[in-house]
């Protein structure tokens, strides 16, 4: 599993500008089972995505191609952790 820690190197002008082609981006992923969860940082500098077990080189492709990314206005830092323990009812992601 993943947490993608999103840092906005733009203006949230530029960024809410590319918004809607961000979510375009993550809706695919969300139905693929890639990512789980995602939503912005409080304040509002950068963003998180937690995503499913998948290799790294594949999500590393995966976000490359986040207009986010391809438009220079956010860099992404993951970090793969191995879950130990979960709250009772949720279910650790199989690989998509």
């Amino acid at each position: 599993m993943y947490v993608i820690d999103i840092h906005y190197n733009a203006s949230l002008e530029r960024i809410d500008d590319a918004l809607e082609r961000h979510r375009a981006f993550l809706q695919p992923l969300f139905e693929r089972g890639i990512f789980i969860a995602a939503g912005p940082k409080v304040p509002r500098e950068g963003g998180v995505i937690l995503a499913a077990r998948i290799d790294r080189g594949e999500l590393d492709a995966i976000l490359g191609t986040d207009p986010f990314v391809t438009e220079g206005l956010a860099t992404y830092r993951v970090t793969e952790f191995k879950i130990t323990r979960a709250a009772q009812g949720f279910n650790v992601p199989a690989l998509p």
